[in-house]
């Protein structure tokens, strides 16, 4: 076996080994400490019912959903750099995550219930990816510039929108609008549908990471070699936008982890898309868990916003990352 395929199995398997560290510290950690032999118990089939009801009706779900979240927004950053080919892309860069938030504060200052507010989320992502896919298209294709500055300026009006609408808000409001713009994971009570999102764009991004390799290195090059620039472009951006409006409907906007992450990986591992891409979704996720764990656990029984913690682990290890690389 090749050094790059054991180095490939190697970073995949520690990173799987993390992920699950991850889960159990989420699902172990909280107000009522769970140890590891109560959780054995449980997963056996056995164990006192107010554990049962605290890991598999509370703690689990919100794990799975932080989970999910990470991976979502992570693999959506990877994809994102490779289109733009911008190491300091972010999933958010395209205004995605303003339109979502415009959906989701329509519809509290309506007074819907939280499954409007994820539909509405959703439909906001999908208006605002139409909204920059079309403004940037224009009378010919849309190049990665025209794409990355109309995405620019879509969220300066969906954030002139959100702060209209946040003045509209009355005191019971606020703190629910506030606390999802900053990315809260306390009512992701069902994390299956960014599961099956997260798991089908895997496997429809995975077979594609070799030309993606070669779309790194410029569109021209990428032609020149055989590789079917704008079908592909139009694909890696699709899935990234709905990768985020995935992750953004589940747990808000949460910042930080789609930029990080992907940057950090191709700093240990390289710049192959093969490896990058599935250890995005791996790191993404148990990083976001174990930050949503410190959210909920830091100052019990008050809860933070997970966008707090993530932000504070992102805004020095990006300054670090800049550090270095200057």
């Amino acid at each position: 076996m090749p050094d790059s395929s054991y180095r490939y199995v190697f970073s995949l398997s520690l990173l799987m080994v993390a992920s699950l560290l991850a889960l159990l510290l989420a699902v172990a950690v909280g107000s009522v400490p769970v140890s590891l032999a109560e959780l054995w118990a449980l997963f056996s089939g056995r164990g006192l019912p107010l554990h049962q009801e605290l890991v598999f009706g509370l703690r689990a779900p919100r794990a799975l959903a932080a989970f999910a979240t990470g991976g979502l927004l992570s693999l959506a950053g990877a994809l994102m750099q490779v289109l733009l080919r911008n190491p300091l892309a972010d999933p958010y860069v395209l205004g995605i995550s303003g339109g979502a938030a415009v959906g989701a504060l329509l519809s509290m200052l309506l007074g819907l219930g939280t499954a409007m507010v994820s539909g509405s989320a959703f439909t906001g992502a999908f208006i605002s990816t139409l909204l920059v896919f079309g403004l940037a298209q224009g009378q010919g294709s849309w190049t990665p510039t025209r794409l990355l500055l109309t995405g620019v300026v879509v969220a300066a009006g969906w954030g002139a929108l959100i702060t209209f609408m946040l003045t509209l808000g009355s005191a019971q409001q606020l703190p629910g609008m506030l606390y999802w713009l900053m990315g809260d994971l306390s009512y992701a009570r069902s994390p299956w549908l960014a599961w099956l999102v997260l798991i089908l764009a895997l496997l429809l991004t995975l077979p594609l990471g070799r030309s993606l390799n070669v779309l790194a290195r410029g569109p021209l090059q990428a032609a020149a070699l055989g590789v079917a620039v704008k079908p592909l472009a139009w694909c890696v951006y699709g899935l990234a936008s709905l990768l985020t409006a995935a992750a953004v409907t589940t747990a808000g906007s949460i910042g930080f982890v789609g930029l990080i992450v992907p940057h950090m990986l191709r700093l240990v591992l390289g710049n192959d898309q093969r490896m990058i891409l599935p250890a995005s979704v791996l790191a993404g996720g148990a990083l976001l868990t174990v930050a949503d764990t410190v959210a909920r656990t830091i100052i019990a029984p008050q809860q933070l916003p997970v966008g707090v913690i993530t932000a504070l682990i992102g805004v020095p290890v990006f300054l670090f990352l800049l550090y270095r690389s200057r």
